[in-house]
């Protein structure tokens, strides 16, 4: 075997140990932050420093969620408030990408809609629960109503300002090509506003599960935000914290899932 043939694997291998230890490394650093935190956490509840009636350990905390995974309790209400969420939060993806294309294309619109889409939006939905009861009743349809409220601005904001980015020469062309309308918002503005369109959607979804926990204020017996705000009448801090947690987990996963597709759909951005 040549001298130059045995250098060229060793250089492969050595490249291939190097990518290893990069995933490595940076797999480290991404949890290092959240096992930093654990751990001091832990050990100030065995120095005592910090009171396990308001803050429970860590272990305590995986005690309870494993307890309430074994009876089926945590399942429950992440289920309920997973189908609450996504009723809600496809009704503001279905609604506000078509009124953020229309007034992202329509400047007569624009003027029409900003001045209301400007007051409505800084309102928190918490604060539509009194006139979600009274139009909605105490049912099902006001809990989504809240979250679709939470979600809806974000997305409606992105798509817009997506749609009015769109690049002036692409404009230009499809004018001198006479492309008819339908094509030119299919084919031009939808696809360059994809990486507005996706970023409303990501930030809409983490809205509508933070909306998830005021929805479930009004009247609910099930839920993740039901069981939060119990376990808070109940001083059970340790639920509350599992809650919390599942809440952001829910998140993270759907968060994960909606930029794989953006990546696949826009491998260019």
């Amino acid at each position: 075997m040549s001298s130059e043939l045995i250098r060229n694997r060793a250089r492969k291998l050595n490249k291939t140990n190097n990518n290893k230890f990069k995933k490595l490394s940076n797999f480290v650093e991404y949890f290092l932050l959240v096992i930093i935190v654990i751990a001091t956490w832990q050990i100030l509840e065995n120095m005592q420093i910090v009171d396990p009636v308001t803050l429970p350990s860590p272990l305590q905390i995986f005690e309870t969620f494993w307890l309430m995974l074994l009876s089926g309790e945590l399942l429950k209400n992440i289920f309920v408030s997973i189908v609450r969420v996504s009723q809600g939060y496809a009704l503001a993806v279905i609604i506000g990408i078509i009124f953020g294309i229309a007034i992202g294309l329509s400047a007569r619109l624009n003027r029409i809609t900003d001045f209301v889409i400007q007051i409505l939006k800084p309102i928190p939905p918490i604060a539509w629960i009194p006139l979600a009861i009274l139009w909605l009743g105490i049912g099902e349809t006001s809990k989504i109503f809240l979250i679709f409220l939470g979600a809806f601005f974000p997305i409606l904001i992105n798509v817009t300002d997506g749609i009015r980015q769109t690049d002036k020469k692409l404009i230009e062309v499809a004018k001198v090509l006479e492309t008819p309308k339908i094509n030119f918002i299919i084919k031009v503005v939808i696809p360059s506003a994809l990486p507005s369109i996706f970023t409303g959607l990501r930030v809409g979804i983490g809205s509508a599960w933070m909306c998830v926990v005021a929805a479930e204020l009004i009247a609910s017996d099930q839920g993740v935000g039901y069981m939060i705000m119990n376990a808070r009448q109940l001083s059970q801090p340790d639920v509350v914290i599992v809650g919390m947690l599942a809440i952001g987990f829910i998140g993270k996963i759907i968060d994960v899932i909606l930029k794989t597709i953006e990546n696949r759909l826009i491998k260019w951005n």
